[in-house]
């Protein structure tokens, strides 16, 4: 005991043990952010709403929607390293940088027939198009890989594997019948 509390004090015990930390996938840390920060996004529409027309709060609102799925889409199926870039920048760059300026703007320029509008607004039409195509390539991507899953199940258990087919069960033979007779009640 006395050993163990110097040895303890003064470097010559055993280090105590420390619990294993799980290991952090960083991909799905991008992802729970990318989240995060769709949530911040969709907040701050929000509480911009009085100043923006309801063209663009639609528009906008209609995005938040999209980035929400597409991240939800991501972390249950997956996706390539250009198209999370993309969803990244769509959700942390391409809106809300052009929001904030569009925001900066005198309130003049917010009316719904100002040329600042239909400049933003076209900028997020164009944004939602992308967007509705990156949903599409994942879910295409999700579909192909369940395609290629099927055929190479279809590829590994169509061969004729004669441990793999069921064998006609032996018949047994009838012991009041005699070999070659016919049967006659």
């Amino acid at each position: 005991m006395i050993g163990r509390f110097v040895g303890g004090r003064f470097g010559g015990g055993q280090a105590p043990q420390t619990p294993a930390s799980p290991a952090v996938d960083p991909v799905a840390e991008e992802i729970a952010q990318m989240g995060l920060s769709v949530d911040n996004l969709r907040a701050s529409v929000r509480r911009s709403g009085s100043r923006l027309p309801p063209l663009i709060t639609s528009q906008l609102r209609h995005l938040g929607d999209l980035m929400r799925e597409a991240v939800t889409d991501i972390g249950i199926r997956g996706c390539s390293t250009e198209q999370r870039v993309l969803l990244n920048a769509m959700i942390c760059s391409y809106v809300p940088t052009p929001l904030q300026a569009y925001l900066a703007l005198p309130p003049a320029h917010h009316d719904e027939e100002s040329p600042a509008t239909f400049l933003f607004a076209e900028q997020l039409a164009t944004l939602q198009l992308t967007l509705a195509d990156l949903l599409n390539q994942i879910r295409i991507g999700a579909v192909e890989e369940l395609s290629t899953h099927g055929r190479f199940l279809a590829d590994k258990f169509s061969a004729q594997d004669a441990a793999l087919q069921l064998q006609p069960p032996p018949t047994e033979r009838d012991p009041l019948r005699l070999e070659g007779q016919s049967w006659h009640h």
